[in-house]
């Protein structure tokens, strides 16, 4: 069938990116349920638009309609008034700690990190977690996002900036990779 080779390709093209997509969609749309919904949406956008596709950066394409789904939603829940929590929980991996003291710090620390990031303004968390989550290049981002690099590695810049201040006001000296 014609429409077999297609799929293939779609899905060897863009699902080893299946993680990186429902990271940055839960950083955006902050609730497990709605990323999952925005991603699935996001794939059949993305299949669908998958004939316009010319070998670009997979990943930096792929991300670009997932950022654009989830602001479509993000602006469908504020005019119907929907209101999501953030499951704190949620993308705070602890690093292996060796005693308790050691994983009750490490997590009292990643939950003020999230918070530090939560608090971030939209266009500030979405450049971080492409760059520092995601491992994404100034180029890919600035791709996503329709921004000059320049004002990627501003915001870049400028979210660093903020999540060293919020974490100092929060007790935290230094953040641990």
């Amino acid at each position: 069938m014609p429409g077999d080779d297609r799929t293939v390709g779609f899905e060897q093209t863009f699902l080893p990116h299946l993680g990186a997509a429902y990271n940055l969609a839960r950083w955006l749309v902050r609730n497990d349920q709605d990323a999952e919904e925005v991603v699935q949406e996001a794939y059949l956008r993305a299949f669908e638009a998958y004939a316009n596709f010319r070998g670009q950066a997979a990943k930096a394409w792929l991300l670009a309609i997932v950022r654009n789904t989830s602001f479509s939603r993000l602006r469908r829940a504020v005019t119907v008034g929907e209101a999501t929590e953030f499951d704190e929980e949620i993308h705070t991996p602890l690093a292996m700690a060796s005693d308790p003291e050691s994983l009750a710090l490490a997590e009292a620390e990643s939950r003020q990190l999230t918070a530090a990031l939560e608090a971030l303004p939209e266009e500030y968390r979405e450049a971080i977690v492409m760059r520092e989550l995601e491992e994404m290049s100034y180029k890919e981002i600035a791709a996503v996002t329709d921004v000059p690099i320049g004002t990627v590695m501003s915001r870049l810049a400028r979210a660093r900036e903020r999540l060293r201040e919020e974490m100092r006001a929060r007790g935290v000296k230094e953040v641990r990779r």
